[in-house]
């Protein structure tokens, strides 16, 4: 019976389709003249509906008198789209300087990553003297005496800072109309609702819709507005992909939650390049901000140890010192060798393994294998290959790299290493904190690095080993 039910639906809208109908998809907008199960775009299942009309949009259009000229391009008021900071500046760095009249922003990050708390500082700091014009923040998730107590615990305590409790969107754009705020904070967008539209708060329909209407409102009064975006189990924004589309800048907000330590990276901006990460620290009293962070994912010991290494990682275009550290024990009994990683790439991690075993003599198929990073930092790009080999070698001799070292490149399965990009970026920054001695692909100008730190150029991890008295001679002298 339920096939035969099937069988009926798919004929009445293949008939549909026949009559001159198309369908949509939801999610990215993808279009067909008859309807599928299977989006054919983002292969998402259920989420083609029917759109109306002919496919393709044809059909003539009435011209219609506009309500405004357009004007030349050398008339337009710059003023009208010029920033205004937001009082935080590692939040600006990303934006691109600040804030753009009538802007739209989706702030998107896991659960309980920060996401409130930074926008509530965001939101503290952009209303006020300007004008006395408020700031507005609304919360769909939390009542505003929710919102006062956490407020209360960072030391949030602005008079200009005004708090609504609202679902519906149509209330929020009076909220506007009576306050006339300079910035408004919607925490968050899956929780909006517009009447007349079917289906519940965070529904493909209803974010679309809404959203829709809010950035309506933005765009007509010339007012900064900020989104908060829920994530699904990958890390995307939740929602319709057309969303990320409506908006004028996507930012993520990330981080290991056993740290403290967060990064707002844009993933797009109008306004502004994609390539410049925020730092942040989240502490009792709220997110406080780490104009240089390189300090934290690097660990000061009283005497060198075996199996730590550094290297220079770029976040964006922002150069950190990170330490990445290997350790090597003998696998119990017959059980295979395991293989754990905590913040590199583990399949990276196996690949460098075994390069060390067959282009450099290091013994490790009966060796139990650990890597981690320090302060919870993901080092995943190819530019740390070569300080987690040379933490590996460490750990095998139980001998300690020397201090003030850095390396920088990616290992190949030949054994040779190759070049990265910004590696004057990264050295230059190597020696500013105080680094001596560089590791680097062949070459690397010497005249670019800053005075104090000495290059070493290598063509392969096995001149590299050599270089630091860990290579097959020295593990052949050991035994």
């Amino acid at each position: 019976m339920s096939d035969l039910l099937v069988s009926v639906t798919i004929m009445a809208k293949n008939t549909n389709a026949k009559r001159g109908q198309s369908w949509r998809c939801s999610e990215c907008g993808w279009e067909s003249a008859r309807w599928v199960g299977r989006c054919g775009e983002c292969q998402a299942w259920g989420t083609v509906e029917e759109a109306g009309g002919p496919p393709g949009g044809a059909g003539r259009v009435a011209a219609v008198v506009p309500l405004s000229p357009a004007i030349p391009l050398s008339s337009v008021d710059p003023a009208t789209a010029r920033r205004r900071p937001s009082g935080i500046g590692e939040f600006d760095r990303v934006l691109g300087g600040g804030l753009v009249p009538g802007a739209v922003v989706l702030v998107a990050g896991e659960p309980g990553i920060g996401k409130s708390t930074l926008l509530l500082e965001v939101a503290a700091r952009a209303g006020g003297p300007e004008g006395e014009r408020p700031a507005l923040y609304v919360s769909g998730e939390e009542s505003a005496g929710q919102v006062r107590s956490r407020a209360e615990r960072i030391g949030l305590g602005s008079a200009f800072l005004h708090l609504a409790s609202e679902t519906d969107v149509a209330t929020v754009a009076g909220h506007v109309e009576a306050l006339d705020p300079s910035l408004v904070v919607v925490d968050s967008v899956q929780t909006m609702r517009l009447a007349g539209v079917e289906g519940a708060a965070g529904g493909v329909a209803q974010v679309r819709e809404a959203t829709a209407a809010l950035i309506a409102v933005a765009k007509a009064r010339g007012l900064p507005l900020i989104l908060v975006g829920h994530v699904t189990k990958d890390g995307s924004v939740a929602g319709p992909r057309t969303l990320e589309h409506l908006v004028d800048v996507v930012v993520t907000f990330e981080g290991d939650p056993h740290s403290g330590f967060r990064l707002l990276r844009a993933t797009k901006n109008r306004f502004g390049a994609t390539d410049e990460v925020g730092c942040f620290e989240m502490t009792e009293s709220g997110m406080a901000e780490v104009p240089d962070p390189s300090g934290l994912f690097t660990h000061e010991f009283a005497e060198p140890i075996p199996g730590t290494a550094r290297t220079v990682a770029l976040e964006g275009r922002r150069p950190l010192l990170s330490e990445v550290q290997a350790l090597i024990a003998p696998a119990p009994g017959q059980t295979a060798p395991r293989r754990v990683c905590h913040g590199v790439d583990p399949g990276r991690f196996a690949m460098i393994l075994a390069v060390l075993q067959c282009r450099a003599g290091i013994r490790l198929h009966l060796m139990d294998a650990y890597a981690a990073t320090v302060g919870g930092a993901r080092v995943h790009e190819p530019a740390a290959d070569l300080a987690l080999a040379l933490a590996v070698a460490s750990a095998v001799l139980d001998r300690p790299l020397p201090s003030g070292l850095v390396a920088l490149g990616e290992i190949g399965l030949a054994g040779e290493i190759r070049r990265v990009n910004g590696v004057e970026r990264r050295v230059a920054e190597a020696a500013r904190l105080g680094a001596t001695t560089a590791i680097v692909p062949a070459g690397f100008d010497e005249r670019s690095a800053g005075k104090g730190i000495t290059i070493v150029e290598a063509h392969t991890v096995a001149q590299a080993l050599d270089h630091l008295r860990l290579g097959r001679r020295h593990l052949a002298a050991v035994g």
